[in-house]
């Protein structure tokens, strides 16, 4: 899932200063798992900006709530236009995508970003997510058990741990794990080590054309084409 982190409350202050009426959309998936934006943390923000102007003597802004299923689709986007007609600007609490997609939706009407999208990652226990996956658009999981070490070394590397790995720990930080040595291990337990002997050329980064698109053939449901 995409995971983010709400912006400071004075960073938010500053972006709707110019704004008298304000509606925070929430976002029902990825945002409300991560604790960033779902429903609980619109109506948090909603108090937090309301004590702020109160405190600061600014007490000039409406605020109003709104928590769509996800503000990705378009499908979940068409009762916003109805709802925001006398609204001056829309704070999102949706990752970066849920703000461009409400931006489009909405041509006349300013989209705030509330939250930092961090990255893509995977629940370690409650509160906690870790990075898993750079959608580098190149995964090759299939030949290091799983494992990505894109995400999980700190220096990427591609092809075996690097000389700084001691006891198994990272050399950038002596609390992570060293990716390789994981690969290696889970390897040698599927009785793969084979594929760690494999040459991976480097990297490629060079520009990649944006924005990036794909289409699945499977969006034509029912109209016979394979591809």
């Amino acid at each position: 899932m995409i995971v983010a982190e709400q912006k400071p409350l004075d960073e938010i202050v500053r972006m709707i200063t110019p704004y008298e009426n304000v509606m925070i959309i929430g976002c029902g998936t990825c945002m409300t798992v991560c604790n960033a934006g779902g429903e609980n943390e619109v109506s948090f923000l909603h108090d937090a900006l309301r004590l702020a102007q109160t405190r600061s003597g600014d007490a000039y802004h409406n605020f109003y709530e709104l928590t769509l299923k996800r503000q990705c689709d378009p499908e979940f986007l068409e009762l916003l236009e109805e709802r925001v007609s006398s609204i001056d600007a829309v704070l999102s609490l949706g990752c970066g995508i849920g703000v461009q997609a409400i931006a489009e939706k909405l041509a006349d009407t300013p989209v705030l970003p509330g939250v930092n999208t961090s990255f893509m990652g995977m629940t370690k226990e409650s509160g906690i997510w870790d990075e898993r996956c750079a959608a580098c658009g190149d995964c090759r999981l299939e030949d290091t058990a799983g494992i990505c070490p894109i995400t999980r070394c700190t220096k990427g590397i591609l092809n075996g741990p690097c000389a700084g790995t001691k006891n198994g720990k990272c050399e950038a930080n002596m609390e992570m794990d060293c990716a390789w040595i994981q690969i290696y291990e889970r390897l040698e337990r599927l009785q793969q080590l084979e594929k760690i002997r494999r040459y991976y050329p480097l990297r490629n980064f060079r520009a990649i054309p944006r924005p990036r698109r794909i289409t699945s053939v499977a969006s034509d449901v029912g109209g016979g084409k394979s591809g």
